[in-house]
């Protein structure tokens, strides 16, 4: 049995979803289960041409023989979910929610607009409430909700029955409730141990924690941010971004933050990385699939990486198509 967790090391917006993608096409796993926040958090992934923006699904909906779940530690917007489902072919039989997870209705998004926007600039998709209202055990579970009564399942007993478990978690370790920049923060921790809770897989039961970083540091929405360069520099180098749930621009930093790496590479059991936009910080390397194959410069830089943080790169990612991989896992 193998079950490996990945989790963000940054800020979000690591690229986690580009990574699940391709480990779901790859391994082939036979479950793949979302932990973390809910909503709140957009991943994304191009396949064939194609872009998915997914905020409660798994990217790794792209490998179509695998069972997409979501944990019982997730809040679940269910017009979201259901949306997302029609948009990866409608299959009841292929989605499943757990039962006991918080329900996200749209009072909780009203109370994060009037609530904490403002001050930590919420997303405005009521996860933060919804929290809230699971805390003082006045929220509902899914389990009430009629619409979702089709995919609802006991997520622990599947991920503990499945032979090959991948379980994706959300924003980035920077972002923890807990070890985060405080209070600009999401509303849970983000680190590997919750997000294996939120599945229901025990500390024993993880093989691998693999940790997403991109070849530069953005966030969005306030707090402090080391390093940061205007919106016109990176747009100038090619690097801005902007948030794929709110739209909003991402600060940017050109830097990796090797304190906040190592932090994170520690708390999170890092047993490998996975960089992602090598291609952006070096052009010349766009869809190569060989490490060997890559411009010295950036071979320097992987090895720094891996120096500093003191785990080894082993996925590397030169493009924007789930494919774009240099996949170093059995040279390491």
């Amino acid at each position: 049995m193998v079950r490996n967790i990945l989790v963000g090391g940054q800020y979000g917006d690591e690229g986690k979803g580009k990574i699940i993608s391709y480990l779901a096409l790859h391994d082939k796993p036979q479950v793949i289960a979302r932990g973390g926040v809910g909503p709140n958090a957009g991943h994304e992934v191009n396949y064939k041409g194609k872009r998915y923006p997914m905020r409660m699904l798994s990217c790794g909906f792209v490998n179509e023989k695998a069972r997409i779940l979501i944990g019982a530690g997730v809040v679940v917007n269910p017009e979201v979910f259901l949306n997302e489902v029609k948009m990866i072919g409608g299959d009841e039989k292929r989605c499943g929610v757990d039962y006991r997870a918080t329900w996200l209705t749209k009072e909780h998004i009203e109370r994060d607009k009037k609530e904490t926007a403002s001050a930590i600039g919420s997303t405005n998709t009521g996860c933060g409430p919804a929290v809230m209202d699971r805390a003082k055990r006045s929220a509902k579970t899914v389990s009430e909700c009629p619409e979702l009564k089709p995919y609802l399942t006991d997520v622990a007993k599947e991920v503990n029955a499945a032979k090959d478990v991948l379980v994706e978690g959300t924003q980035g370790f920077m972002l923890s409730v807990y070890y985060g920049t405080y209070p600009f923060c999401t509303s849970k921790d983000t680190s590997a141990s919750s997000i294996a809770a939120d599945v229901g897989l025990g500390p024993k039961k993880i093989d691998d924690v693999i940790m997403v970083i991109k070849s530069y540091t953005t966030r969005v929405g306030g707090g402090p941010f080391k390093n940061e360069i205007s919106r016109e520099e990176a747009e100038k180098l090619g690097i801005q971004e902007y948030g794929t749930v709110t739209g909003r621009p991402r600060r940017t930093s050109l830097d990796l933050h090797w304190d906040d790496l190592r932090l994170a590479a520690e708390i999170n059991s890092a047993t490998m990385i996975a960089l992602t936009k090598l291609d952006v910080r070096f052009p010349s390397n766009t869809h190569v699939k060989k490490f060997n194959d890559l411009s010295n410069e950036a071979k320097e830089f992987v090895k720094k990486i891996e120096k500093e943080i003191g785990v080894p790169v082993a996925l590397i990612g030169t493009g924007k198509d789930a494919e774009d991989i240099i996949d170093r896992r059995d040279s390491l």
